[in-house]
């Protein structure tokens, strides 16, 4: 049985086939085309603050193809925090973050080129700069994984194969107005921003589990902690 996906794509043009083996190399999840399954999040990527955009609508046929899915029970937030580290070009000033990211890399490690698609967090600055307060030590996992969901800045789907390429069919590409738009997506970041100023002030509590927890006491994937 088919089993098909509606998914959207914000992009200054409109993007009738996208082609396998093009785009940006140091994106979230490496080369591939990145959608969402929120047409509204979707408009929010089309547009910058003096340009138009377009939202482009894709059916894609999942059947027999593999999935990535890193909001899955079996892969924790460290898991992709180590596909980001691996395709952004991140800061390691420290020598705690430098360890840290080859811990990471070597432990929470996935074969995630070996996937037709994967799903998971997006990475805008915002995200961003909290993945990278975590490597420096500023902020435990507990407060990573809650930093992700501030701002509702939304999950991504990216095809990786040919196979995923092949599979996609272009439905339509609606005209999004930057003037409408471009207000919610730095409203958005911005919501998140403060709420993590916010959440940044409290206290330290018993039994976090920061990068240093994480190196010190070799903390594997299969920790209950981490769940």
């Amino acid at each position: 049985m088919s089993l098909a996906i509606r998914l959207f794509h914000g992009s200054d043009i409109r993007v009738g086939q996208p082609v396998f083996g093009l785009g940006k190399r140091y994106n979230d999840y490496g080369l591939g085309f990145y959608c969402t399954g929120d047409m509204d999040m979707a408009r929010e990527w089309a547009v910058d603050e003096d340009r138009n955009g377009f939202v482009n609508i894709y059916d894609l046929d999942t059947d027999g193809m593999t999935i990535l899915n890193l909001s899955s029970r079996e892969y924790c937030i460290l898991h992709w925090i180590t596909i980001l580290i691996q395709n952004r070009a991140f800061s390691l000033d420290s020598s705690l973050a430098r360890a840290g990211n080859a811990y990471l890399i070597k432990w929470f490690g996935t074969d995630y080129e070996s996937y037709d698609i994967i799903q998971g967090y997006r990475a805008d600055d915002s995200y961003f700069s909290f993945a990278q307060d975590f490597l420096n030590g500023t902020i435990s996992v507990r407060q990573l994984s809650e930093a992700m969901k501030l701002g509702k800045l939304g999950e991504q789907t990216v095809l990786k194969s040919k196979q995923a390429f092949d599979n996609i069919v272009f439905i339509d590409a609606e005209p999004v107005n930057a003037y409408e738009w471009y207000p919610k997506r730095t409203s958005r970041s911005e919501v998140a921003r403060k709420q993590y100023r916010k959440m940044n002030k409290e206290e330290w509590q018993r039994g976090e589990i920061y990068i240093t927890h994480i190196l010190d006491e070799e903390i594997k994937p299969d920790d209950a902690r981490l769940q």
